[in-house]
């Protein structure tokens, strides 16, 4: 009988079992996602992938790349395509991260060095204006031909506040040469300093 008692009040104490009623969606979410949905596939059947060039960017692969008969690469352009995203636009670098190459002593340095750098990558601690950077940079030796290299070597010596000169595609020819057979990326400033 105690037990009962006990058991009762045990009962009263607790809240019932939650269950799920049956709410439905509102309507106004399913007007809205109804419209979304109407509108995204008529904006794929209306879009027109087969437009018109003329109207946006008009250069052609080729116009973009270095022609054999002696045509010159754009510096600027293969920077913006492949160097500012981690030294940035403005040559500044993230400090930290990525070195600056505005002002840097591996810009500045002879033509030599910034070419070995470019072709063979780096890896490991460099120090640049004083800050050490750990970390990787892609070797471009495969990637570029000695003209694009050449170009954007002459860009970025010539911008930023650098004023090293122009390095020509035969200066990038020799040392591609002469380090041929090299298959790893520069050790940082252990290697590095020796090339200065």
């Amino acid at each position: 009988m105690i037990q009962d008692i006990k058991h009762a009040q045990a009962q009263k104490r607790e809240h019932p079992d939650p269950h799920e009623n049956i709410t439905p969606v509102p309507r106004k979410v399913i007007v809205i996602v109804s419209m979304a949905l109407l509108w995204a596939v008529g904006y794929i059947f209306m879009a027109n992938p087969n437009s018109n060039p003329a109207l946006g960017d008009s250069r052609t692969p080729a116009d973009l790349s270095v022609r054999a008969g002696g045509g010159a690469a754009d510096g600027a352009q293969l920077f913006g395509a492949q160097c500012a995203a981690c030294h940035q636009a403005s040559g500044g670098g993230v400090p930290g991260v990525f070195p600056p190459l505005a002002g840097s002593e591996w810009v500045n340095a002879k033509e030599t060095l910034p070419i070995n750098i470019l072709l063979h990558g780096i890896s490991g601690k460099l120090t640049v204006k004083g800050a050490a950077y750990s970390g990787a940079m892609p070797a471009f030796g495969e990637k570029m031909s000695d003209a694009e290299i050449a170009a954007v070597l002459s860009h970025v010596r010539t911008h930023f506040g650098n004023s090293a000169g122009k390095i020509d595609a035969s200066a990038v020819k020799s040392v591609r040469e002469a380090s041929k057979d090299r298959k790893t990326p520069w050790n940082g400033d252990d290697e590095l300093d020796k090339l200065k």
